[in-house]
């Protein structure tokens, strides 16, 4: 027994109200540029300037150019980042189930900064006043910054899931044998983790987005290698198109996964999965 996953399984993700949404945003992107060139606006495409700022083959192998660079750097914030934020978060929601009134007000204190307060204040209150005193460069202060942040929703969006949990798990399992750390960790978690999975998907999604923020503080992350190519070639419309192109496949190859998982998550196979 084994299910389908080929071809089949994703022509279902496709419904038809995304078709619809897809070919009404390819028409007026079509409607937009067909008006501007009526309308006298002609632009020269010269994206044979761009992609040697990508990367290019020489003599001795690929060069990385600036672009593939900070992608690299971006990504590299990113994940970090999301890890961080991840365990910060599932902190923060057992803090906030903690006994301990101190605790509880730690975690509700730290959500309540960080949700309610720019990302980029952050971003500046720690490169400019908290890593002066560790010693830490713009790299770690970003990626603090993210999980601080990040972490901050997460926590609420795990408690939220560990209380969709029906209390009768925690029964069943400790009936069984099991002590606390392990009903949580074995039985609560993974079942949690299931029911919060589009939200998670969407904040790891707006963690790749956040990282744009984080050229502020000098971090040569993508967006800060773009800017310093268009001021040396003037090539806005290339460059910023590159750009959101490449965030739009990070950011899509992170929900299409996610979307499997939902669906697969805790299936039984039917007799539509036997093949």
């Amino acid at each position: 027994m084994r299910k389908k996953t080929g071809l089949k399984y994703y022509l279902k993700i496709i419904t038809p109200w995304r078709l619809i949404f897809f070919i009404i945003s390819i028409t007026i992107v079509a409607w937009l540029y067909f008006y501007l060139a009526r309308e006298g606006f002609h632009y020269e495409w010269q994206w044979n300037r761009v992609w040697r700022h990508f990367g290019q083959w020489t003599t001795n192998g690929f060069r990385a150019g600036p672009l593939l660079k900070g992608l690299l750097l971006t990504l590299g914030i990113a994940s970090i980042g999301l890890g961080f934020s991840v365990i910060l978060g599932l902190g923060l929601a057992l803090m906030r189930f903690s006994a301990s009134p101190f605790y509880r007000l730690l975690a509700r204190i730290h959500i309540g900064i960080f949700r309610n307060t720019p990302l980029l204040l952050q971003l500046f209150f720690i490169y400019f006043l908290v890593a002066p005193l560790f010693g830490l460069g713009p790299f770690w202060s970003a990626v603090i910054s993210l999980a601080a942040f990040e972490g901050a929703y997460l926590a609420e969006i795990f408690r939220a899931g560990i209380l969709a949990v029906p209390g009768q798990q925690w029964e069943a399992a400790l009936s069984l044998g099991f002590n606390l750390s392990s009903t949580f960790f074995m039985v609560i978690l993974p079942q949690s983790v299931r029911n919060v999975m589009p939200a998670l998907t969407n904040q790891a999604v707006s963690l790749i987005k956040d990282t744009s923020l984080v050229s502020a503080i000098a971090v040569a992350d993508l967006t800060l290698q773009a800017q310093a190519i268009i001021a040396e070639t003037f090539l806005a419309f290339e460059v910023w198109l590159l750009v959101a192109a490449i965030y739009l496949l990070i950011s899509l190859c992170i929900s299409l996964p996610a979307i499997w998982f939902e669906h697969n998550a805790g299936k039984t196979p039917g007799m539509e999965d036997v093949q």
